[in-house]
């Protein structure tokens, strides 16, 4: 199955707005509270099921998603646009590794998008360091710096935590931010928000499952 990727959101303007600490905030002008999260969860359900439809769809969903954090991560725009168009079509090639019960699509991809930039790492042309010779001081295998793979976990966390909060009500993402950003307990949170402490537990409840399923999508990859 082929497929002809435009760079994400020039077709239709859908360019991400930046998050606090720079994180994806998705296609601009999201009212519906829960569109992304029933969005995603059919997308995930046709991918599944290896619908013929489910590659295209994906990359209506995440594409932007993924686009956004390869270009972060490499920093030049047309690499970021192969790297994404590999990612999708070698996660669609294994989709039957894909276990919607382990974590979400939008995690997955975003794991596979990882190695693709690593790969991008380890391919471009790097002059060995003298940190990066062998202990019998000749020239050894020159590999990728750990604080690049580090940065680029740290990235796609980021990037995933900002896609999730975006699947939240308004109000679950307020909690959320309070309790992360501002480091607020819940009793103060109902306090602040006026909530009933219930309704702050249900909601804190919720985003973090929202949460937990997007990071642990992301470890599992091909």
């Amino acid at each position: 199955m082929s497929l002809l990727l435009e760079t994400p959101g020039s077709a239709r303007g859908t360019g991400c707005r930046p998050a606090r600490g720079g994180g994806y905030r998705g296609p601009v002008g999201e009212v519906d509270d829960d569109a992304r999260a029933q969005a995603d969860a059919a997308v995930a359900k046709a991918w599944v099921t290896g619908d013929p439809a489910a590659l295209r769809l994906a990359w209506e969903q995440f594409g932007t998603l993924v686009f956004t954090y390869c270009v972060r991560a490499l920093g030049d725009r047309e690499l970021a646009a192969d790297c994404t168009q590999e990612t999708f079509l070698g996660a669609w090639r294994s989709r039957e590794r894909f276990d919607l019960d382990r974590g979400s699509l939008a995690g997955w991809l975003v794991g596979i998008a990882k190695f693709k930039v690593l790969d991008a790492y380890r391919a471009a042309p790097r002059v060995p360091t003298p940190r990066e010779m062998s202990s019998d001081d000749t020239p050894g295998r020159p590999e990728v710096a750990t604080s690049s793979e580090a940065e680029a976990d740290r990235l796609a966390d980021r990037l995933l935590v900002a896609h999730a909060l975006d699947e939240l009500t308004p109000r679950a993402r307020q909690v959320i931010e309070l309790a992360f950003y501002s480091d607020l307990t819940q009793t103060e949170i109902a306090e602040r928000l006026d909530l009933p402490l219930g309704t702050v537990k249900s909601d804190m409840r919720r985003g973090l499952l929202r949460l937990r399923g997007h990071l642990e999508g992301g470890a599992d990859h091909d």
